[in-house]
């Protein structure tokens, strides 16, 4: 008998050499036939696989993540089959799942895919599933491996098997399918009811664009039509909440390829919007005890390969800046830490000027590949709401829980409601990642857990996540659309304060290390911005849209009293403007309504001849006839309403 231990802590012994799907029909029959996969002792397996030791097993569905992720790999494996049987000769490299669906590279020769062969790709695929053919794993050895592939022509999975240890290497057979896979499937294809192929894309073998290119097929998966027939709604939604489509629409930013790929501009109402969300947090930020400095966009070379950001990133950087002056490199800043560090190493410290809490808008520069750019999501210069805390060990939980209070007052205020917090901490078995001693990690991590439990935030651990330097909080942000995106970050940190030698003198007169905490609500202003964009679909929150107001004169001799009205509006600090175009009311009100002006001001003769303006609401709300100060009233309340003060 072995024995497994269940998430909950409780035990059930089993016979040796059961497998997971009988454990989960000890637990429950109906809980049973939703199982798809699962994980013993930190490893994914099959449902069908035997144990034959004792161990913790966790039990997948649909509705985990992990099950997803089973369930998405499983089906690029069909759909994998169903290519190579629809163009023969193909070559099949990977295919991994991906947050939403999966993609399979390939290599087609001299045929194409375009979406006018997807119909054919997904019948074809759907056809599989409907087989219900079992997954099954098997080990092969190397040499049997390299030899079925060798015989197939295909160079690419024979460069990955030649990479690859001789015992710890298996194939996943399906029908007559057969793939180099390392696992992590669902018991058959049946369970696949529904596949969608999205998009298709050119990608390089290994990333390497001095590599052959590839056809990248994108799909997704579903265990319920009516669920691919939602995700389809959805998809539909996201793109007219496209953060480019809006942007453009709302002239918000740009980009120009004369000033380079991935390096947005930002157009006059865009700047506007930026500054005011800078404000916001300026003010909260004095308020918390924060002071402004502010660093170069460049730096020595030295600087950052004392940091470690050189050696971690400097081949994925803008290359080195050389001066005329011999051996002298600088690179554009990728990080402001290191600048940050230097700025409280202007001065000796000592333990009663802790903590001190420096913070940047600082932009930073960072060298993505041209396939990866998207928008304001993936850019190549961002600006990040940067700043960081340098405290002692005692001061550390207060810190970050008020960092904490701090990162939910600007998610609460913008509208994002609905979080998870994520604690992501190092990989254990790759230490080779990650600076810094044990014992400085550990401290770091159960800080950030203790903080996290003491502000009762809802939150998950996650191994692997860790930033190279020290463990970290981020706020995964579901937006209105259902998807979760990573908002907000905090980080505690050991190393960069001893690799930088900083210090501050204790109570006992002797020199101790301070704590140091990164800290950026926003992120980047370019992401947040594009995610809240999406998330509003260009509907901004009251107090921060560019413009509140517009004033519509019904004709031109109305124009006068507009601008007196505008007037007040602007000593009560509400953006307004007004629309003197030769054009109709309708007409002004429709372009109103594209443009997202929350409300829409009409003034003609009743109105002048009143002292009133007749207001409508963004959307077709007509709140009637109100005087001037009632509609100053009225902005007043719902600014107030949504944008509580800190």
């Amino acid at each position: 008998m072995i024995k497994i231990t269940l998430p909950d802590g409780s035990i059930r012994e089993c016979e040796k050499g059961s497998t997971p799907m009988d454990v989960a029909k000890s637990i429950s029959s109906g809980f049973a036939r939703n199982v798809i996969s699962a994980k013993f002792n930190d490893v994914v397996l099959e449902v069908t696989t035997p144990l034959e030791e004792d161990g913790s097993l966790i039990l997948y569905t649909w509705n985990d993540k992990e099950g997803k992720k089973a369930f998405w790999h499983s089906s690029s494996h069909v759909v994998a089959q169903a290519i190579e049987e629809l163009y023969p000769g193909v070559k099949l490299t990977i295919g991994p799942a991906i947050d939403n669906g999966f993609y399979y590279d390939v290599d087609l020769g001299d045929k194409t895919i375009s979406d006018k062969d997807f119909p054919a790709i997904e019948k074809k695929a759907i056809e599989i599933a409907r087989g219900k053919h079992d997954f099954k794993m098997r080990a092969i050895t190397k040499a049997e491996a390299l030899n079925t592939y060798k015989e197939q022509g295909n160079e690419y999975k024979v460069e990955l098997i030649e990479n690859l240890e001789d015992g710890t290497i298996t194939f996943c057979d399906h029908d007559t399918f057969t793939d180099l896979c390392r696992g992590g499937h669902i018991p058959n294809t049946g369970i696949i009811k529904a596949i969608k192929i999205l998009s298709v894309a050119g990608a390089y073998w290994r990333g390497d664009e001095n590599k052959t290119q590839l056809t990248r097929v994108y799909g997704i998966s579903f265990p319920k039509q009516k669920e691919l027939t939602e995700y389809l709604e959805l998809l539909e939604q996201a793109k007219l909440r496209d953060h480019r489509k809006l942007g453009k629409e709302l002239e918000l930013f740009t980009f120009s390829q004369k000033v380079g790929a991935g390096l947005p501009l930002w157009l006059p109402k865009g700047a506007a919007l930026r500054e005011r969300l800078e404000n916001f947090l300026k003010k909260a930020q004095k308020k918390a005890g924060y002071e402004m400095v502010v660093t170069p966009h460049i730096g020595q070379k030295e600087l950052y390969v004392t940091s470690g950001h050189y050696a971690k990133y400097g081949e994925d950087s803008f290359q080195p800046i050389k001066t005329p002056k011999m051996d002298e490199e600088f690179l554009l800043k990728p990080m402001n830490c290191p600048h940050h560090c230097e700025v409280y190493n202007f001065k000796p410290h000592s333990y009663k000027d802790l903590p001190k809490r420096f913070a940047e808008f600082g932009t930073v520069y960072r060298y993505e590949q041209s396939g990866e750019l998207h928008g304001l999501t993936r850019v190549r210069g961002f600006t990040q709401d940067d700043a960081h805390i340098f405290c002692t060990p005692d001061q550390l939980d207060e810190e970050f829980k008020n960092v904490i209070d701090l990162s939910l007052y600007v998610l609460g205020s913008l509208g994002f409601e609905d979080f998870t917090a994520q604690v992501s901490v190092r990989d254990l078995d790759k230490p080779e990642k990650y600076i810094g001693t044990v014992e400085n990690w550990e401290k770091a991590e159960n800080a950030i857990i203790n903080a996290a439990k003491e502000k009762g935030l809802d939150f998950i651990i996650e191994s692997g996540e860790a930033a190279f330097y020290g463990p970290k909080l981020d706020f995964m942000v579901k937006d209105a659309l259902g998807r979760q995106w990573q908002l907000g970050t905090i980080q505690v940190d050991y190393n960069l304060p001893e690799r930088f030698d900083l210090n501050y003198k204790g109570s006992d007169n002797e020199l101790h290390r301070p704590v140091m905490i990164h800290r950026a609500p926003f992120g980047s202003m370019e992401r947040f911005i594009a995610l809240l964009l999406e998330h509003t679909g260009g509907n901004f929150p009251l107090w921060l849209i560019p413009e509140q107001a517009i004033l519509l004169p019904v004709s031109e001799k109305h124009e006068k009293y507009a601008e007196k009205v505008l007037i007040s509006l602007e000593k009560h600090e509400i953006r307004a403007i007004v629309d003197k175009r030769n054009e109709t009311v309708g007409k002004k009100i429709r372009e109103a309504e594209m443009n997202k002006i929350p409300f829409m001001l009409i003034v003609g003769e009743n109105e002048e001849a009143e002292g009133t303006i007749s207001v409508r609401r963004h959307g077709g709300e007509d709140l009637g006839s109100i005087t001037i100060s009632a509609f100053e009233e009225l902005v007043t309340k719902e600014i107030n309403s949504t944008l509580k003060s800190f």
